[in-house]
């Protein structure tokens, strides 16, 4: 039985230790204990205990535990490099790395830096936590799984099979930095901005965001162009991003999003994992991104409005 370490216990890590659980060894790392027993609430509104295997970062050392067939790294995307080096020392060079992040951010950096396959994840699985012992499922969705350069098909189908069997709805794929970059464009398009107002998703098609929404869209479909990252779902150009990013609006109007619990937490948020490497390129390319980084001004003024010592 392959032993899966889930090193992050936010809302996916903690979703994919419940749902991995019940079919092999799984152990949960985190920087500080876990209450017990954790709490899963389903999509159809059962609650149910399951208690965990967590350990601390700090206890690993001395755990004695068999190395991992799979480490989940399920930390935000800022975290990610950091809490990796946390657990280095204890697991061999060679053993296959998952990431979870959002953005474009981690990916590259870790995928470059490790020595052994890095996978990533993208996922509409919806979670949050409630309180410190529950995470709540709030909807199922699909994972896509592969290797930004395309040389672990076989480990990633492997991978597939497993969440399968833990009742996660997923496909290897070969084209993960497509995906990756997707995603990314549609969290740069609706995050910022429902952070900013503090307002659900659905918001964003009243008049007084919808406008930036869609200024946001012209300087993302640019940069992806000039990334040869094709639009979505067969389309061409603005419209194909436009339709794609109204599409998640429309799905998730009631959603609250992470960037948005980040800010009512007064927690950093992932700007820098989001909106970074898009500003980036676009600044390599030599296309304008006035749009890009006024959001990403104002997230910083407001994440310093919280975090900055007073």
């Amino acid at each position: 039985m392959t032993p899966h370490w889930i090193l992050g216990p936010g809302a996916i890590g903690r979703l994919l230790a419940h749902s991995l659980s019940p079919i092999g060894d799984v152990t949960l790392v985190g920087r500080r204990a876990l209450a017990e027993p954790q709490w899963l609430t389903t999509p159809e509104g059962e609650r149910r205990p399951q208690r965990l295997n967590a350990l601390t970062v700090d206890q690993m050392a001395s755990a004695a535990l068999p190395a991992p067939g799979f480490v989940h790294i399920t930390t935000k995307a800022m975290a990610a490099e950091a809490a990796l080096e946390s657990i280095s020392q204890v697991i061999p060079s060679t053993t296959p790395l998952v990431l979870w992040q959002n953005g474009f951010l981690a990916q590259p950096r870790i995928t470059q830096a490790w020595p052994g396959p890095v996978l990533n994840a993208t996922t509409t699985q919806g979670a949050y936590l409630s309180g410190d012992a529950e995470v709540v499922h709030a909807g199922r969705g699909h994972t896509f799984i592969g290797d930004l350069h395309n040389r672990h098909p076989a480990l990633a189908k492997t991978l597939v099979q497993t969440l399968a069997q833990a009742g996660f709805d997923a496909t290897a794929v070969d084209d993960i930095r497509q995906r990756l970059w997707q995603k990314l464009a549609v969290n740069a398009a609706i995050n910022p901005l429902v952070a900013l107002h503090g307002v659900h998703n659905g918001e964003l098609r009243g008049a007084e965001y919808s406008g930036r929404v869609a200024s946001v869209i012209t300087e993302v479909a640019m940069i992806l162009q000039a990334e040869g990252i094709q639009p979505p779902n067969a389309g061409q150009g603005d419209a194909a991003w436009r339709a794609l990013v109204w599409q998640v609006v429309d799905n998730t109007a009631g959603n609250k999003a992470s960037m948005l619990q980040d800010v009512e937490a007064h927690r950093p948020t992932e700007r820098g994992a989001i909106l970074g490497p898009l500003i980036e390129s676009a600044k390599h390319h030599r296309l304008p991104c006035e749009v890009l980084q006024a959001l990403d001004s104002e997230l910083a003024a407001l994440e310093a409005s919280y975090l900055s010592p007073h």
